[in-house]
């Protein structure tokens, strides 16, 4: 009384199919997500590397002044007004608002 159960062989095309879409979410989230992230980070410690004495720069929290002295401990001194210094971390300077605020004023054409 010997029964051969035949059982049908699992398709593998359903599973192949789950990693190439796997894979494909992977790539679109890299290139959407990742890359970006990485490549502004890239760009705003380059920023950060290059401010130098006298360079005019907004904070993260909108205080405006200009670059008085560059600290060894990554710190700089900023004149808000003339004789009036603060000291902040060379990280809250915002990369975008200052570059808005170096960026050349351009005539209105009517």
């Amino acid at each position: 009384m010997n029964q051969v159960l035949l059982q049908a062989a699992p398709s593998s095309g359903f599973g192949s199919m789950n990693l190439i879409f796997l894979g494909l979410m992977i790539v679109v989230f890299w290139f959407f997500f990742i890359r970006p992230q990485a490549k502004r980070a890239k760009n705003q410690k380059t920023f950060i590397e290059n401010l130098q004495r006298g360079d005019k720069v907004v904070t993260i929290a909108g205080i405006h002044g200009s670059i008085n002295k560059i600290n060894e401990d990554g710190t700089l001194s900023l004149e808000i007004n003339p004789g009036s210094y603060i000291k902040i971390e060379k990280s809250s300077i915002s990369m975008d608002w200052t570059a808005a605020l170096n960026k050349p004023v351009t005539a209105d054409k009517k």
